[in-house]
């Protein structure tokens, strides 16, 4: 097997995955030879990440081969991996999946990954990433899709069952979890090991331990937790409390599947910050590539991204342990459907990505799971169908929605605005 690669990057020019697999590539992981391909349809964006790559290339002495287009078919021809961050008109359209439920009387969190803005972020996605995924059978058909785009359960459900493409979904989230405990605990984050199992965004953390020693931690974070400051992290806690293990990632994000996700706040995204953040970023960018600032210290350390090092592990058949990936069920969590997607942990090497079964979830966490379990695998048959009458059932069964009004009338409006990229495609 050769220790070099093609990696084609669709969705290069995004500037949040953009600058963290890069970090990871060039900083963390040895893939001396390889040809990274960025692949996007904003030629300017495209082009400013192509100079920063090239200069963390040469910065690092990686020793990659940086390549870029706007033609997504000359990437993939040949690619050992493909890289997907990608979304459609983001901001705008995620804004929308918030604000009309809201309108009608719809109280959920982020709009993102459940509830309305869940399904419609899936109808509008699922076409376009399973295009992608028809180019990789023609072009790279032993390619592995790692994806790093939301709404991660049902991109890696769907590729699943409508592609013959290998497909691995990866998020920091369970770092996030981790962040939490240890906040709690009063231990640096890097002393805490954690093993987790559940749905993308809706994690459990089955063994928290300590990382040198092997100490058990939660009898500690339960003590902690009792005393500590109730502003936290309310919503998770109450969780906590009520099924005995920590669930990741965040209020805002395991709030999306629960009825009363709403109870830690309605704020929604914050697209004020985010905007300003770009811009931020954007400014620095530019000015790095001008040569009239010094490159930041955190861009050239490694992130908690694994992309980089799932690739390193199967092109050099390092069997690495990676603590979290999004793969299809299969029996891997066994007591949720075989027909799902999960998040766990999982094994790559040059077989490929391998899911580490931690067991059954204890029953109440896997019936609150299965309830969401439901709800995403209609919302992917309606997505795949471009059908608006399973899209209105995937509404109905969905704990976000407590009206069929409602349900009604924001499926009518949200499907004008998304219908120019809802369409059959199986």
């Amino acid at each position: 097997m050769s220790n070099t690669t093609k990696i084609a990057f669709i969705g290069a020019g995004s500037m949040c995955f953009g600058l963290s697999m890069f970090r990871d590539i060039f900083f963390a992981e040895k893939l001396e030879g390889s040809t990274l391909t960025l692949v996007d349809t904003n030629p300017d964006a495209l082009g400013r990440m192509t100079e920063l790559a090239r200069l963390l290339n040469k910065k690092s002495g990686a020793g990659l081969t940086i390549e870029h287009t706007t033609d997504r078919h000359a990437a993939l021809a040949g690619a050992g991996f493909v890289l997907n961050a990608t979304a459609i008109d983001r901001n705008r359209l995620w804004k929308l999946d918030y604000e009309i439920p809201r309108k009608h009387g719809i109280r959920h969190t982020l709009g993102e990954n459940g509830g309305p803005g869940g399904l419609f972020f899936t109808l509008r996605t699922l076409p376009m990433v399973l295009d992608f995924a028809r180019d990789m059978e023609e072009l790279c058909p032993a390619a592995l899709l790692i994806n790093f785009s939301n709404p991660e359960s049902r991109i890696v459900l769907a590729l699943a069952k409508y592609s013959k493409v290998r497909a691995l979904g990866l998020c920091e989230g369970i770092f996030g979890g981790r962040n939490h405990v240890a906040h709690i605990m009063d231990i640096p984050a890097s002393a805490v090991d954690v093993w987790g199992a559940g749905l993308n965004h809706f994690q459990w953390l089955l063994q928290i331990r300590h990382r040198e020693t092997g100490e058990d931690l939660y009898p500690l974070l339960r003590a902690k937790e009792a005393e500590h400051d109730p502003g936290f992290a309310p919503l998770t806690r109450r969780l906590f409390r009520a099924f005995g293990l920590w669930p990741t990632c965040s209020d805002d994000h395991l709030g999306e599947y629960v009825p009363y996700g709403w109870e830690a706040g309605e704020h929604g995204y914050d697209f004020v910050k985010d905007e300003r953040d770009r811009a931020d970023f954007l400014n620095s960018l530019k000015a790095v590539l001008a040569g009239s600032m010094p490159m930041p210290d955190w861009w050239h350390t490694p992130s908690e991204e694994r992309g980089a090092a799932v690739i390193a592990g199967v092109l050099h058949n390092q069997k690495r342990c990676i603590e979290s990936g999004i793969v299809y069920n299969n029996h891997v969590i066994p007591n949720l459907p075989s027909d799902l997607a999960v998040e766990v942990p999982i094994v790559a090497d040059a077989v490929g990505v391998h899911p580490v079964s931690l067991g059954p979830l204890p029953d109440p966490v896997a019936k609150l799971l299965s309830i969401q379990a439901s709800v995403q695998q209609l919302s992917v048959e309606a997505a795949v169908r471009g059908s608006k009458e399973i899209a209105l059932q995937a509404l109905l069964i969905d704990p976000v929605i407590n009206s069929t009004t409602a349900a009604a009338r924001l499926l009518d409006e949200l499907w004008e605005i998304n219908r120019p990229y809802i369409r059959c495609c199986i």
